[in-house]
């Protein structure tokens, strides 16, 4: 508007943990005095879920939401104003407000195509003659909380499969896999612990394959049974060397299988949009794929595994997630800043991004 020359809402960092308080002040330079009934401030987290399906031969929009939260204020004026109506003196104005997240386990930002998690400030500017402006200012909730040095994750998990490459009467030409995870939950940066023992006995060359999948369930509910969509993104994949017939060999993974920014795993918090992570051990030939393989539950953490004698957690940063994976892959248009063409070139550079989920990483420059 005319008489407002800067519009702007600013918070004293980009990303919270339940339970803290946001802090944060609207910014309105003014040219002029006008009049203002108030300043009003909404607080939302909301997950949001949306594709396109097949109903009776037509192709149809289904969508679901779920709140996290709905806080409001007051931060200028009064609620319920009918006579008088105040008036706000031209120049540069900053009005603070403080919300309090909730203790309960919040989601972590997340950002897809079919569906995102998204937590943000609203700000209404309430003037009486004309459309009210309005603000919006996106930040990142770290959650859920799940700290790596729960007893449960610390139990290493042990698996063993094997197949017989002639009959299974016989049992001549068997391949072993044997998988030993020394704990099940690490934070982005972290590197995997892995020890695997491969006993070929028999007659090719098999090759040690391990990744890790992200799966991201989203569910609409509509009726009975509702509607589901899957997606599956590969975080990281290794290949080793090739273990030739009559060979046992062990193999360590050491600081080979180093997990990228991928968001926090996301079980039983929200209805909507489920995030877990499978870990596959899988020896191939040339001729089969999976010869053998196991497939482990690995957890994705928000408190990272202390630092071997030392009773301090890691230092940690906040990264945005790997750009291959389906955590990374969206950014929607109202993230981004466009340009207009004035016959430069400048039109030809990266948008602007206003927003981007960012994840609990271990700094490993500091660790080291």
């Amino acid at each position: 508007m005319d008489y407002i020359r800067e519009f702007d809402i600013q918070l004293e960092r980009e990303h919270f943990y339940a339970g803290e308080s946001v802090c944060g002040k609207v910014i309105l330079d003014t040219v002029e005095n006008f009049k203002l009934r108030s300043i009003r401030v909404v607080l939302r987290g909301k997950a949001h879920a949306e594709w396109k399906v097949m109903l009776s031969g037509d192709r149809r929009t289904i969508k679901g939401d779920q709140y996290f939260m709905d806080q409001r204020q007051t931060i200028w004026g009064e609620k319920n104003l009918i006579s008088t109506i105040p008036i706000l003196p031209r120049g540069v104005h900053k009005f603070p407000f403080k919300f309090n997240l909730p203790e309960s386990a919040l989601p972590c930002s997340f950002e897809s195509r079919a569906g995102q998690i998204r937590y943000f400030f609203k700000v209404t500017i309430d003037v009486p003659y004309a459309s009210p402006p309005q603000g919006m200012k996106y930040f990142t909730v770290i959650g859920p909380h799940i700290d790596c040095m729960d007893e449960h994750y610390l139990k290493p998990t042990i698996l063993e499969n094997r197949r017989s490459t002639c009959c299974w009467c016989c049992k001549k030409g068997t391949v072993s896999l044997k998988c030993i995870l020394e704990r099940s939950a690490y934070v982005c940066k972290e590197s995997i612990k892995l020890k695997v023992t491969i006993d070929n006995q028999g007659e090719e060359e098999v090759g040690l394959r391990v990744k890790l999948e992200q799966i991201c369930e989203f569910f609409i509910d509509r009726g009975v049974l509702g509607v589901s969509k899957e997606l599956k993104s590969v975080v990281l994949e290794y290949r080793g060397n090739p273990v030739k017939p009559q060979k046992r060999i062990k193999w360590d993974s050491a600081n080979v299988l180093v997990i990228p920014p991928v968001p926090t795993s996301l079980i039983n918090i929200c209805r909507l949009i489920q995030i877990y992570y499978i870990l596959t051990v899988s020896l191939d030939t040339q001729k089969e794929a999976d010869l053998v393989s196991v497939n482990m539950p690995l957890t994705i953490g928000t408190v990272p595994f202390r630092i071997p004698n030392s009773d301090k957690h890691p230092v940690i940063k906040y990264e945005h997630a790997c750009s291959h994976v389906e955590g990374g892959q969206y950014l929607a248009p109202d993230f981004l800043l466009g340009q207009v063409y004035d016959g430069n070139e400048h039109y030809l550079r990266e948008p602007i991004v206003l927003y981007k989920p960012v994840y609990v990483t271990v700094d490993k420059t500091e660790e080291n």
